[in-house]
């Protein structure tokens, strides 16, 4: 019996069936060992010894892997093929080495790139062994991101209250969003106008622009006022013009090659709307197989890729799909070679691309997002290898007698329309294009002005980061690894120190000031140069010119150097520099450190847990705070602190005031006086006496249960809006509602949460339906509970590990979670063992590792979360 190992059970069902008798196909459910999320994972004073630790799901896998291990004759390791995939087979190896279950039995590592029984057939043919120079590299970068995250967090929790992690690649890419915030905030907006004429010649109708002004060729801020452009429309207005010159240029427009994980997250977001997380997640899942006629059949190729290669009998299957749909002028002489821009080859794998085009996605009718990102994909790959479009542009310029004045008109006609006709690439923030068809226009023919208008125009900042301009520049600068964008994006999301807004990312205020912190006291680990000339090095790595510990040597003496410089500064020191770095940010006005309160304070930057703000040295004395930015235009003003009126019903008045943890409002100045926090959503700027009220008298009585007679209660709490009876309390959607909500409405939201709960307060919001359990058909569903996101089928429920993101678990992962959940026995006290091993770049059966000590904090501590790269 051969025994193959994948990491998907989807995969492994898929691949048993092509292989038949004689196979035992078995997943490990992705990555079998990880660093534990605490000090001394990596060890530099021991050459940079790791401690890997297997979890107690893992374990059980790994058990029923040794068992089946035990019986096979040969050992195939058939992980995904990148980097992690020799990652994966790696440790799925040395576990089974030290538990002495592969004695002298062959091992081999075999790849493919799409899950077709071709593929996998074909792949069993050419068999290898680990490609030890990958694992290595994976070794390097996994220990320098711990390195990173579990030196450097600490570092901000000190210094910086209320900063969550830092990481290798999140911190530079944080810096590029909050760079370009700052380059906005820097803009100088400057006036311009551009005059434009609406002309006909043999009465053909045109449009022009003005090109000569005065005999001078403008450029695009000689017009700076109303005054020059309105002396120019009337130069135009009665100019008598003539066409000088007439120019037709042919031009070609080729396509875009197939996709890489990088181009399809990019376009996904454009095209589709997609985050990068749900374009890998559905990708995952076209990779790994859709039932087509009872088999399971991959329908694109590997979706971690840099290589836009393609297979020659991909290319060929191309050409005669693209001639049997559009007829042979949509097919070039020769096949379409496009070349990687990877620098290492041994990671530049064929482009993603559909296993075969002739699936076509109107046949398939795929639901949701998987039909969606194949027909992006199966449309983009069919039109890299179709002939390239035709165009004309033409230009048109125009002048008067003199020569003073002249105009000028573009146009472009598509001659032929090419891979047009099937696709075109999307763009994150369209520029002006040459106008639309012009009308057969001859040289020396008088044109005649019709209307000429002047328009007012002013120049715009760049734009901030979408999501897809974002990957793209992460990319271009070399900050990280493409297969790494989505997981990135959601850290710096989950941190809080970006948020979204209309697809834009937006620096938070904590996410700014953990940058300027890593500028001001880490900047060369946060510098782009630095971090792709790391990337860089870890290439030389994967392709066996680098020594991985020499990297990490390196790398670790100045870098521990700089962080114990750092703990030893005082908080206040570092704080002090902060100020001044942030200055002309925070305190832009002469002597704009100045208290407007006590006048003798000094305005100061304030870290807090929550958020950062401005407080006053003079602090208890005097209590002036304002938000984390500059002052306002209306004065430096606190937020808070102001009148809202008076309440009727007690005569006391109602204060919005602005405190440590947020703006809230007052109720009266006793000495503990009734107080309630302004929800999220809501300014302290729109505050007014109606608002504060509604607040103060939280939580409302909605009305009295029909069942029992109990008041219902609507209120804002710990985990957002709720209404509550009888012990069951039930999420509803928005603040407004609190206010809104009726007796009917909180009756059936109670009874959904008691129906679907036990008791409590009922069901937590759930994140995303993850489809139907295999076993039984009941939803499986992602939850937010109140020590972070589980996965729930019926009564069981499975925590979510930390270093798994939850938007990109599978159903397969989250069903593994679950059957290990259910097969714990509920007896009280023991907890399952870990097993632990020492890390050894060599496939070769290691002597037994020695136990790692264990730790000293109590059993039943709570572990941190691991900071992420």
């Amino acid at each position: 019996m051969h025994l193959v190992i994948v990491e998907s059970p989807a995969k492994a069902k898929t691949i048993n069936k092509y292989l038949g008798p004689g196979y035992k196909v078995l997943a490990s459910y992705g990555h079998v060992r990880d660093l534990p999320p605490r000090d001394g994972s990596v060890r530099p004073d021991e050459d940079f010894a790791m401690s890997w630790e297997v979890d107690a799901k893992a374990s059980k896998r790994l058990s029923e892997i040794a068992e089946a291990a035990k019986a096979a004759d040969r050992i195939i390791l058939a992980t995904d093929p990148d980097r992690e995939g020799e990652a994966i087979s790696w440790h799925v190896l040395d576990v089974l080495q030290q538990k002495r279950v592969v004695k002298d039995k062959p091992v081999e590592r075999v790849v493919f790139n799409a899950i077709t029984r071709s593929a996998v057939t074909e792949a069993m043919k050419a068999p290898r062994q680990i490609d030890m120079e990958l694992v290595k590299a994976y070794l390097a970068r996994r220990a320098l991101d711990y390195l990173v995250g579990f030196t450097l967090s600490p570092v901000l929790w000190r210094k910086l209250p209320g900063a969550r992690s830092a990481g290798r690649v999140q911190s530079v890419s944080l810096r590029l969003v909050v760079d370009r915030e700052i380059e906005i905030e820097r803009f100088i907006t400057r006036e311009y106008w551009t005059v434009e004429a609406d002309m006909t010649s043999a009465g053909a109708p045109f449009t022009a622009r003005l090109a000569i002004h005065e005999g001078r060729k403008l450029s695009k801020f000689d017009l700076g006022d109303e005054a020059a452009a309105a002396a120019a429309r009337e130069a135009v207005i009665s100019g008598a013009f003539t066409i000088s010159a007439v120019e037709k240029k042919p031009a070609r427009r080729s396509p875009a090659p197939p996709f890489t994980t990088s181009t399809l997250q990019q376009e996904a977001a454009r095209k589709l709307g997609f985050s990068a997380q749900r374009t890998m997640q559905a990708a995952q899942k076209l990779y790994e197989g859709i039932d087509i006629g009872g088999e399971t059949v991959g329908l694109i190729t590997y979706m971690r890729t840099d290589g836009v290669q393609s297979a020659p009998e991909a290319l060929q299957e191309a050409r005669q799909v693209i001639s049997g749909l559009f007829g042979a002028d949509y097919v070039p002489e020769s096949a379409r070679q496009y070349r990687t821009k990877a620098r290492n080859a041994q990671e530049a794998h064929e482009a993603i691309r559909p296993t075969s085009l002739a699936r076509n996605p109107g046949s398939l009718r795929l639901d949701g997002d998987l039909g969606r990102l194949y027909e992006l994909i199966w449309k983009r790959m069919l039109a890299s290898q179709m002939e390239s479009a035709r165009i004309e542009r033409t230009t048109v310029d125009l002048s008067t007698a003199d020569g003073r004045t002249g105009l000028r008109a573009t146009g472009q006609v598509i001659l032929f329309d090419g891979y047009l006709k099937v696709y075109e690439e999307g763009r994150d923030d369209p520029e002006d294009e040459d106008g639309g068809r012009l009308p057969p226009l001859r040289e020396a023919a008088s044109a005649e002005v019709r209307v000429a208008r002047a328009d007012q125009h002013f120049t715009e900042p760049p734009p901030r980061y979408s999501e897809a301009s974002l990957v793209r520049k992460m990319e271009e600068l070399s900050i990280g690894r493409p297969s790494t964008y989505a997981s990135i994006l959601s850290v710096l999301r989950d941190r809080s120190y970006v948020r979204m807004e209309k697809n834009r990312f937006i620096p938070e205020d904590k996410g700014r000031l953990v940058t300027v912190f890593l500028e001001s006291f880490f900047n060369r680990y946060v510098e782009y140069d630095f971090t792709a000339a790391l990337e860089e090095k870890l290439d030389q790595v994967s392709a066996g010119d680098l020594d991985w510990k020499a990297l990490l040597r390196e790398f670790w003496g100045d870098f521990h150097g700089a962080t114990q410089e750092v703990l030893q500064r005082s908080t206040r020191d570092v704080i002090e520099a902060l100020n001044t770095t942030l200055g002309p940010f925070l305190f832009p006005s002469p002597g704009g450190r100045a208290c407007p309160k006590c006048g003798t304070g000094e305005l100061s930057l304030k870290p807090s847990r929550f958020e950062p703000f401005i407080g006053c040295s003079n602090y208890p004395e005097c209590r002036y705070t304002r938000k984390f930015g500059p002052p306002s235009e209306e004065g430096d003003t606190p937020a808070g602190d102001r009148e809202l009126g008076t309440d009727p019903e007690t005569g006391q008045t109602v204060f919005l005031k602005s405190g440590r943890f947020g703006p809230f409002v007052q109720l009266g100045e006793e000495e503990k006086p009734k107080r309630a926090s302004l929800p999220k959503g809501w300014s302290p700027e729109t505050m007014d006496l109606e608002k504060g009220l509604r607040l103060l008298r939280l939580p409302r009585e909605v009305g009295n249960h029909p069942e029992d007679g109990g008041v219902i209660l609507a209120g804002i709490g710990r985990y957002g809006p709720f209404v509550q009876h009888a012990g069951v309390y039930a999420n509803l959607q928005g603040v407004d509602e609190v206010f809104e909500v009726g007796v009917n409405r909180a009756v059936t939201l109670l009874a959904e949460k008691k129906a679907g709960g036990r008791g409590g307060r009922g069901v937590a919001e759930a994140l995303r339906e993850l489809g139907p359990h295999p076993v039984d058909g009941a939803p499986v569903r992602i939850l937010a509970g109140r020590y972070g996101p589980y996965v729930k089928h019926g009564d069981v429920n499975a925590n979510i590990p930390g270093g798994e993101d939850p938007e990109t678990l599978t159903l397969e992962a989250a069903t593994a979670l679950l059957a290990a959940r259910a097969a714990k026995a509920p007896t009280k006290g023991g907890k399952a063992k870990s097993s632990r091993a020492t890390a050894s770049a060599k496939p070769k059966a290691a002597p037994r590792a020695k136990p790692a000590a264990k730790p000293k904090t109590p059993a039943k501590a709570v572990r941190k979360s691991s900071p992420k790269a």
